[in-house]
């Protein structure tokens, strides 16, 4: 059993005052039974293959031994969206995003990107023991640094999700300075009722496409009782819905397969053509290929409605 900290992560100190040998240590990370996030701080690899996204739970335990070892430093950017628990469509997962607090001395390294910039203390924050941007300077922080409409747009439609205001956010944007025109266009089309990245993403394809944009988390009662929230509809004719695969992990029951969800979504999709209703879904690799437009506009034509 390695010694964890309350982060999870294990340090070679920690280890050897274990009285774990050095060379126990060293096999462990040739094998991968400890992952390294940071100098000599590991994960223990057990808890990657029992993740649902591995990746991004590698990046968030490299970023905390990074907040968490000398200095103090401050998560930023994809780092701080990281710990706040805000998803980004395009992530950095290479590099963990510093603040220095200062108005110039920021560099990039291999793994470390350290930002230039003042930070007020309203704008700092600890969660858990790391020091973070607030809520808010991560998220204009991220959208200021987005080159491309569909990251402003997930990141501005998770901040409003997380609590914050309109308002806010476009005071933040009222300042002339790089990236704001982009943050701000996404802005008008900003909604926290947008529950993935992939939801944002296909909004973000029917906006840039000047498509009719359909509501968001429409409901209907099904005939067997169960309510059906579908991720966009229109006028009760059509509803659509991205399937990730982080969505069906997240409705596997206690038992299941994947083959189970598949199942109870046909199910639930026959109940709703059952109400007259029009159905189309998308998946990841539709979005990639920016064939969401076409799939929405294909429908919207026979069922009449105004593009």
């Amino acid at each position: 059993m390695w010694p964890v900290n309350r982060y999870g992560i294990v340090s070679r100190a920690a280890a050897l005052d274990a009285e774990i040998p050095e060379r126990r240590i060293t096999e462990a990370v040739r094998s991968g039974e400890l992952q390294v996030v940071g100098r000599g701080q590991y994960l223990p690899g057990v808890v990657l293959s029992e993740s649902a996204q591995p990746t991004a739970l590698l990046y968030r335990k490299r970023c905390i031994a990074a907040a968490t070892g000398p200095g103090r430093l401050v998560l930023s950017h994809d780092s701080a969206a990281a710990v706040h628990g805000l998803e980004l469509l395009y992530p950095d997962t290479v590099h963990v995003h510093l603040t220095n607090g200062l108005s110039g001395g920021g560099y990039t390294r291999a793994r470390r990107i350290v930002h230039p910039g003042i930070l007020s203390d309203d704008e700092v924050v600890e969660i858990d023991g790391v020091l973070v941007t607030s809520l808010e300077r991560t998220v204009v922080d991220v959208a200021l640094a987005s080159s491309r409409f569909a990251q402003s747009l997930t990141v501005l439609d998770g901040g409003l999700a997380h609590g914050l205001t309109d308002d806010s956010l476009q005071g933040a944007f009222s300042t002339p300075r790089r990236g704001v025109s982009l943050a701000r266009r996404a802005l008008r089309f900003a909604d926290g009722r947008s529950e993935s990245p992939g939801e944002s993403w296909s909004r973000a394809q029917m906006i840039e496409d000047d498509l009719r944009l359909p509501d968001l988390q429409v409901e209907y009662q099904l005939r067997s009782g169960r309510t059906a929230r579908c991720d966009f509809g229109v006028r009760d004719v059509f509803v659509a819905e991205f399937d990730g695969l982080v969505k069906y992990r997240r409705d596997m029951r206690d038992g299941e397969d994947p083959e189970d969800v598949v199942i109870r979504e046909k199910i639930r999709e026959d109940e709703l053509r059952d109400l007259g209703l029009d159905v189309a879904r998308w998946i990841w690799s539709d979005l990639t290929a920016h064939r969401v437009t076409s799939i929405v506009r294909a429908h919207y034509s026979r069922l009449g409605i105004d593009i």
